[in-house]
């Protein structure tokens, strides 16, 4: 009797050590899961920079970058035009050359200023009124209409005095832009302009002087 008592008894504990470790181990497979499971929460949270340069904000601009665009587009569209009536009017080489430097410098500058107005939703030309009469150097109609019925040194002095004032013009207007421009390309494009024409004027201040 005693025998079965203590077997029982024995039993009895047995059973007992095999439910705390099956409790023990569920235990540590919630924690295990809890622990995993707040990982995985954490993870989700990571921010994401954006560097994708086309989602990035353009830079700004301001209504002064705006009136040099517009404003220098009607500018060179002159020193173009007055570029190709050198065509049969001169056979000076040194006249030619600058004529050529010219248009192939500023055709393309037209065609950045274009696209910047188009981009900032900008029209080409200032509405309401003409601005070729509120930029220096601009050559009057008169005198382009002249300088088309003249050859040679005629031709070309009147040519190089016109030019050496819209070059200036064009530098008086790089030097606005430069002083009250936002926009970063405007401003470099400008201090170019400045940088190829200033020196373009001396040339032609020294073919005058002969």
């Amino acid at each position: 009797m005693r025998n079965r008592t203590r077997t029982a008894i024995l039993a009895g504990a047995a059973a007992a050590v095999l439910i705390l470790s099956a409790c023990s181990s569920d235990k540590k497979g919630d924690e295990t899961k809890s622990e995993h499971s707040g990982h995985s929460g954490m993870s989700g949270m990571t921010t994401t920079l954006d560097t994708n340069p086309a989602t990035a904000p353009a830079s700004d601009h301001n209504d002064a970058d705006v009136t040099f665009a517009q404003q220098m587009i009607m500018h060179h569209q002159q020193a173009v035009e007055m570029s190709k009536l050198t065509e049969g009017r001169t056979a000076n080489p040194a006249v030619l050359e600058l004529a050529n430097n010219i248009e192939t410098a500023q055709q393309p500058e037209i065609d950045t200023f274009t696209e910047w107005l188009k981009n900032w939703g900008q029209p080409l030309m200032p509405e309401g009124h003409d601005p070729a009469g509120h930029m220096p150097g601009m050559v009057d109609t008169p005198v382009l209409d002249r300088m088309k019925t003249l050859n040679g040194e005629v031709f070309d002095q009147l040519w190089l005095q016109s030019m050496i004032a819209h070059h200036q013009g064009a530098v008086a207007m790089s030097n606005a832009e430069l002083s009250g421009g936002q926009y970063p390309s405007a401003k470099q494009l400008a201090q170019q302009i400045i940088d190829n024409q200033q020196p373009e004027i001396d040339t032609m201040q020294g073919l005058l002087k002969g």
